[in-house]
């Protein structure tokens, strides 16, 4: 499932000014800040979670191994080769 997040835009004056609230605000209503300098973003403002997903997805694609997995994976859900949880569990031993 892919999550799409809002994009704001605030110019930097604003920016400044809407530092201290932007914490709180994007607590509450998730999105990233695009800082703006005479009309062009140059710096993006998010919350840390969005920032570490980023960080922990880029990781998982500089993985050679584990992208391979995951696209074999994909693939094998589009063929229905998928197993009921219950059955998952059992040969986990869970």
């Amino acid at each position: 499932m892919t999550t799409t997040r809002e994009t704001k835009e605030l110019t930097t004056v604003d920016a400044r000014r809407e530092l201290t609230k932007l914490p709180e605000k994007l607590g509450a209503n998730p999105a990233t800040v695009a800082v703006t300098r005479r009309g062009k973003p140059v710096l993006a403002i998010m919350t840390w979670e969005d920032y570490e997903a980023i960080l922990e997805t880029l990781e998982i694609l500089s993985d050679d191994e584990a992208v391979g997995q995951l696209q074999r994976s994909i693939k094998e859900v589009k063929e229905g080769k998928t197993i009921p949880w219950k059955e998952a569990k059992v040969r986990l031993g869970t």
